[in-house]
């Protein structure tokens, strides 16, 4: 495909007070503009030649908006932020491989309304609550053939955290999460579609850490966990295929604004759900790279090495059912 965005963002900033507090306050508008020409899926032999398209459309969809954000220091230790922004989607979707197919274009727009609030009892700690309304945007490819039914599915999501700093050279951040979906969306590569899911819901907790252990030594973590099931299934029917349950990244790195630098970071994705009643597997992977250079004034050289371990993994892996030559009956299994 070829795509040409176009877009623009901007805000106006004020300080005052109200009973005596600080109020912040910033209002913005924001646009954008994908013109997309050619999206294609074709068949093709031996990944080189083209034997027909699937699916050939030029697509333009168009974001516009504003928001408003206002922050209240109600007491000296507590702040309140109330936030509201309104997005308007138009799509406008054109199948080429229909000579009979009328160019359409649908609408919708939708409010998302947020709340926050931070508790500061100390220079050292901070809780906060976050709340707040989102959406998913669907796919235009989808929403106009379906006359923008579930073109702005809702999202509720709720972050209830604390940050620790107990001494300057180290940070603590932990938060319990909580995520609905109304809608959730699965692309179907070999067709070219996107299908819906239903409504889903993911829990989890996510900790993070920051530590200079010397004047140019740095380590930091993060590790993840999500729960994640379809509220529609059946209970034995839940899981969401390739929904990640645990990951993590970390490392160690040495920087200096001259001479050597180096770093040694790891990535992790545990097991998950293939499929919808976690009978398949998608395996996890622990990958280690690394880093080293050397940097004077303008200049810096350096090189990196990937996967340390020589680890095998999947990097993308599907519940498929396909059929081989040699066997008597289609197998679903990872792809």
């Amino acid at each position: 495909e070829r795509r040409r965005i176009l877009g623009y963002i901007g805000s106006f900033q004020s300080e005052t007070e109200l009973g005596g507090k600080r109020l912040d306050t910033e209002i913005g508008i924001f646009f954008r503009n994908d013109a997309v020409d050619g999206n294609e899926l074709s068949r093709t032999v031996q990944r080189q030649f083209t034997q027909y398209p699937i699916t050939l459309n030029d697509v333009n969809q168009t974001n516009t908006g504003a928001y408003a954000s206002a922050s209240w220091q109600i007491a000296s230790h507590l702040t309140l932020n109330a936030a509201g922004r309104f997005d308007l989607f138009q799509f406008s979707l054109e199948n080429k491989l229909d000579s009979m197919y009328d160019p359409k274009q649908v609408t919708a727009g939708i409010f998302s309304p947020k709340l926050n609030l931070f508790y500061d009892p100390s220079n050292s700690v901070r809780i906060y609550v976050n709340s707040g309304y989102g959406f998913h945007s669907n796919d235009a490819r989808v929403v106009v053939p379906q006359n923008a039914k579930e073109i702005l599915p809702k999202a509720l999501g709720v972050d209830v955290g604390a940050i620790f700093k107990p001494a300057p050279a180290l940070m603590f951040n932990v938060a319990g999460w909580y995520l609905t979906l109304d809608q959730e969306f699965v692309y179907v590569g070999d067709e070219g579609v996107v299908e819906p899911g239903g409504k889903t819901r993911r829990f989890g907790l996510d900790v993070s850490a920051r530590v200079q252990a010397l004047r140019h030594l740095f380590m930091d973590a993060d590790i993840t966990y999500s729960h994640a099931r379809s509220i529609d299934e059946p209970e034995e029917a839940q899981r969401i295929p390739l929904a990640p349950q645990w990951t993590g990244t970390g490392g160690i790195s040495w920087d200096k604004s001259a001479g050597i630098f180096g770093s040694l970071r790891f990535r992790y994705l545990g097991d998950r759900p293939a499929n919808e009643d976690n009978s398949t597997i998608a395996q996890g992977y622990f990958l280690l790279d690394a880093v080293a250079g050397w940097r004077k004034n303008t200049w810096e050289f350096g090189f990196s090495a990937q996967n340390l371990l020589n680890s095998a993994w999947k990097e993308a892996q599907f519940d498929t059912t396909s059929r081989l030559q040699d066997e008597p009956a289609p197998v679903s299994e990872i792809h």
